[in-house]
């Protein structure tokens, strides 16, 4: 009698991981609390047009009358200096946060895993190279290069996130680099070498897959300082430009104007506070599930 897998049968330890998983995330109240602040912002950046009270505040639109009012039921969180709704750039400028920190590490963390990966695998100058330009460029604080390539392109997104993204790699090769020395001794690594797997093969599919949980974790917890930073080149000037919507660039508006309408610099400062927060709470919420240990 020949044996039959019943295919629902084979899918029930898959399944049943996953939902130990989601019981142990849900069992941590601060990693729920950052995943329902980042679906949130994500889904009131995504439909901002519709759920804004103003939508055309987002554009280049002038009211005088109605300037400089506190936050009230017409204006949740009060007007700017030239009488827009503040509450409604907030959410349209949630879209050019996640944008940028969506395009950065969706550039950063691909390049540096891969680099990771082939310094780590490799040893001779393959490994020297790479991990010394690593070291290099490790020494270069974030965001002394990004003022730096910003000042001298011209003021938008495309070249804030590319200011951002010249360094942000190099974090997820040390990581990457340190699993994979870790992982290129294991026994499974000897055998698939044994039985004559390309290098590609091990390195994407033998050690790439027992990476995941840390870069996941990792770029998670870089989402939220991302985004910092991309708020900080908006706020000295070097970020995206007046009259899109931008949380940083409105920071420093509303700076001007400060204590007696706080409201145009702390609603948006506000903004940026909480998205930042629910990154890193979601990131150590993975951290936690995965057990993922500090690599340095």
């Amino acid at each position: 009698m020949s044996d039959v897998v019943n295919p629902k049968a084979a899918e029930l330890p898959r399944l049943s991981n996953a939902y130990q998983n989601w019981y142990r995330f849900s069992r941590n109240p601060t990693a729920v609390i950052g995943a329902v602040i980042v679906v949130l912002a994500i889904l009131a950046a995504i439909f901002a047009p519709y759920i804004t009270p103003y939508p055309q505040h987002a554009g280049a639109v002038v009211n005088f009358r109605f300037r400089h009012l506190p936050p009230s039921g017409t204006f949740w969180f009060g007007t700017d200096d030239v009488g827009r709704d503040i509450f409604t750039r907030v959410i349209f400028g949630l879209r050019v946060s996640l944008t940028l920190a969506l395009v950065v590490l969706g550039t950063a963390v691909p390049f540096g895993t891969i680099m990771g990966l082939i310094a780590g695998y490799f040893d001779g100058w393959t490994e020297t190279i790479i991990m010394r330009l690593t070291d290099v460029a490790l020494a270069i604080p974030p965001l002394v290069m990004a003022l730096a390539v910003a000042a001298v392109l011209s003021p938008d997104l495309t070249h804030s996130m590319l200011a951002i993204a010249a360094l942000w790699w190099t974090w997820h090769t040390r990581l990457v680099y340190s699993m994979t020395r870790q992982i290129r001794s294991q026994e499974f690594i000897e055998a698939a070498e044994t039985l004559g797997a390309s290098k590609f093969h091990i390195l994407f599919r033998e050690i790439l897959p027992n990476c995941i949980s840390a870069i996941a974790v990792k770029t998670s917890l870089d989402c939220g300082f991302v985004i910092l930073v991309g708020a900080s080149l908006s706020f000295l000037g070097l970020g995206i430009q007046p009259p899109t919507p931008d949380l940083g660039t409105m920071v420093a508006a509303g700076s001007a104007f400060l204590p007696e309408h706080w409201w145009e610099s702390m609603m948006p400062g506000f903004a940026i506070l909480v998205l930042a927060l629910g990154f890193n709470l979601l990131g150590d919420g993975l951290r936690d599930l995965y057990d993922v240990q500090e690599v340095k």
